[in-house]
């Protein structure tokens, strides 16, 4: 495996808390969805996550990590959290919220620890792959792993 060029605050925090992961870097390509990523990465499509952030009618915000070729089922990703309804978090404001920019979201090292679901699917590998802060990085590590930094649900709430 080559050199990462830098650290991400995600792998600085695994680091951190001793946790055992696996780097991914694809800064060197035009890669900019989850589909390219997972493509340019050579992994399963359904083994790479994206990380959703979403707000809820009661003002709430949730992230939602679900497989790149999955689109989020806004109908079970509310009745998971338990609102009437919930929407996607506008670009301009989840810098802000989270601390990342549009492309990078990583459920780790958000600025708060919003409610976090994950689609049921990741129960079937080992470990999934999500961002890891920045784009050009992915993590890969197991749930038992990810529950140790992060507190998830594991619900149905792709389609």
């Amino acid at each position: 495996m080559k050199q990462l060029p830098e650290k991400t605050n995600v792998m600085r925090i695994l680091q951190q808390k001793k946790i055992e992961y696996i780097s991914h870097y694809y800064g060197d390509t035009n890669a900019i969805s989850g589909i390219e990523v997972a493509n340019v990465l050579k992994e399963n499509l359904n083994q790479v996550f994206k990380t959703l952030v979403t707000v809820g009618n009661t003002k709430r915000n949730y992230v939602f990590l679900i497989p790149v070729n999955k689109e989020l089922d806004l109908k079970k990703a509310a009745r998971a959290v338990g609102e009437k309804s919930i929407e996607m978090v506008k670009t301009k404001d989840l810098l802000p919220l989270t601390g990342y920019i549009h492309g990078c979201c990583s459920p780790i090292g958000m600025k708060k620890q919003f409610k976090t679901v994950i689609d049921i699917s990741a129960k079937e590998f080992e470990t999934i792959i999500f961002s890891g802060g920045k784009i050009g990085y992915q993590v890969e590590l197991s749930l038992e792993k990810l529950k140790e930094v992060i507190e998830f649900e594991l619900k149905d709430i792709s389609m």
